[in-house]
C-alpha cells in the first residue's frame, strides 16, 4: 500500500527535497504542493496536512529568504508589513480552521489554488 511505505524517512525526505526545490523557484511557501500530497498520498488527514505544511514552511522560508536576501531580492520593508499582518492573520485561521469540518477545508483550499492558478495563467 503506497500510505504505508511512503510514510520511510527517507521517502519523506525526498518529498520534501523536491518540494523544497519548487518552492525556492517558485517563490511558494510549499503547502501549495505539500498539503495534497500529504493528503493524497500520505493519508494525512486535511487539518494535520495544513498544520505541518505551516509548521515546514517555516524552516524552508527562513532558507529560501536567506539566498534571495544574499541577492539582494528581498525588500525588507514590504516583508516587515506583511509579516506583522501575516502572523496576525495567521492566528486568527489557525482558530478558524480547527472549526471547519475537513471537506470544507479541502474545498476552500482546492477553490484558492484554482483561483491563482487562473489568475498567474491569465497575466
Amino acid at each position: 500500500m503506497i500510505i504505508v511505505m511512503i510514510h520511510k524517512p527517507i521517502v519523506l525526505i525526498f518529498i520534501g527535497f523536491a518540494i523544497g526545490i519548487l518552492s525556492g523557484m517558485l517563490g511558494v511557501g510549499g503547502g501549495v504542493f505539500m498539503v495534497p500530497i500529504m493528503v493524497t498520498y500520505l493519508g494525512i488527514s486535511q487539518h494535520s496536512a495544513h498544520a505541518t505544511s505551516l509548521a515546514v514552511v517555516i524552516p524552508t522560508a527562513i532558507a529560501a529568504s536567506l539566498i534571495y536576501g544574499m541577492n539582494s531580492q528581498v525588500n525588507i520593508h514590504i516583508a516587515l508589513y506583511l509579516t506583522i499582518g501575516s502572523v496576525t492573520g495567521a492566528i486568527l485561521g489557525a482558530q478558524i480552521m480547527k472549526s471547519l469540518p475537513a471537506h470544507q477545508l479541502k474545498r476552500l483550499f482546492g477553490i484558492m489554488l484554482v483561483l491563482v492558478g487562473i489568475k498567474m495563467v491569465w497575466q
